[in-house]
């Protein structure tokens, strides 16, 4: 296990600072990621790491950009250090559907890839037994 994951799990209450998933549900703990990776430039320093489930991490790999289908732009990730989510996603409480409210939301939805099935399952799942919060609609 990082070293630093006590630190970076604390500061993120246990949850994915992508999807917001609860790290609690699942049998390992979450992963201590770099948002702008060291193949890119991106330091070691505990203001460039997250917290990400398995999924979050996998797919955001090293990208710091991705395309925004509404606009047809490349537009940066959601950076958990920088960013606001609520100002950049929020959760359709009927279907878990996590949607993009801004260019940089639909980027990071799309990059990666928080809307399969399963994922949106889980996330009424969680929400049933209170374990995931979702924020009222706009």
């Amino acid at each position: 296990m990082n070293p630093r994951y006590p630190r970076v799990a604390e500061r993120a209450g246990h949850r994915c600072e992508y999807c917001h998933a609860p790290e609690v549900i699942f049998n390992l703990a979450f992963e201590v990621e770099h948002i702008v990776p060291p193949s890119q430039q991106g330091t070691e320093d505990d203001s460039n790491l997250a917290l990400a489930c398995r999924s979050c991490n996998v797919f955001k790999a090293n990208h710091l950009s991705a395309r925004d289908e509404i606009t047809a732009s490349e537009n940066r990730l959601f950076h958990p250090r920088k960013d606001r989510w609520e100002d950049h996603f929020r959760v359709i409480a009927e279907t878990g559907e996590i949607q993009g409210l801004t260019s940089v939301g639909r980027a990071t939805v799309a990059c990666l890839q928080m809307n399969s099935n399963f994922q949106m399952l889980a996330r009424r799942r969680w929400h049933q037994v209170h374990l995931f919060p979702y924020t009222d609609p706009v």
